[in-house]
């Protein structure tokens, strides 16, 4: 490895720290509430270092927003190469996206509320980047749906329902808390596959 990129690793690996360190503090006090000068002092550096690591205050916003998606995305791709059927693959995909939400609670909350304040090309960027998630799990439904696995429904409507109902955990699912994402990943897509009704 050259010296270049040790620089370049050691500059990432403190981009990623500020980052963390800043989704808590959004997630605490919200985005427009937290200014420059105090993510520079739970950050430990001045205005300069802030800068030279991240570039602007909306530029954190959105690297927050990526690391979310990041996980997210790499998730989906470990669930579509496994391959398997759409039942199957939709509980993986619960898997997968409930393990992001306890590993990353505050950034998802940031994720989640924060994402009115991204603009122009990282608000497009934002947007292009969920829109690839949800058609993701359309695919999985609407092949479900074709090959029979599952009822004809709205495509589009239930896979906002599935991503509401794993989406909302980022309020009580933590890592090493009461439930680990595997536990409670099971019993959703019990839920979400079948319902609850008595046969």
């Amino acid at each position: 490895m050259t010296a270049a990129e040790k620089r370049s690793a050691k500059w990432k690996a403190r981009r990623d720290e500020i980052v963390d360190t800043s989704a808590t503090v959004f997630a605490r006090q919200g985005y427009h509430a937290t200014g420059i000068a105090e993510l520079c002092e739970v950050n430990g550096f001045g205005k300069g270092a802030f800068y030279y690591y991240i570039g602007s205050k909306e530029e954190l916003l959105a690297a927050i927003h990526d690391r979310v998606m990041d996980e997210v995305i790499a998730g989906a791709d470990r669930v579509l190469a496994s391959g398997g059927t759409p039942p199957e693959q939709l509980a993986m995909h619960g898997e997968e996206l409930l393990d992001v939400i306890s590993r990353y609670p505050d950034h998802v909350w940031v994720f989640l509320h924060e994402f009115p304040a991204l603009t122009g090309e990282r608000a497009d960027q934002f947007r292009t980047r969920r829109r690839a998630y949800e058609a993701r799990i359309e695919e999985v439904l609407r092949a479900g749906v074709a090959g029979g696995d599952f009822r004809d429904v709205d495509v589009w409507l239930t896979a906002r329902a599935w991503l509401g109902m794993h989406n909302y955990t980022y309020l009580w699912l933590r890592a090493g808390g009461r439930m680990s994402a595997r536990d409670a990943a099971a019993p959703f897509a019990d839920i979400f596959l079948h319902g609850i009704a008595r046969a």
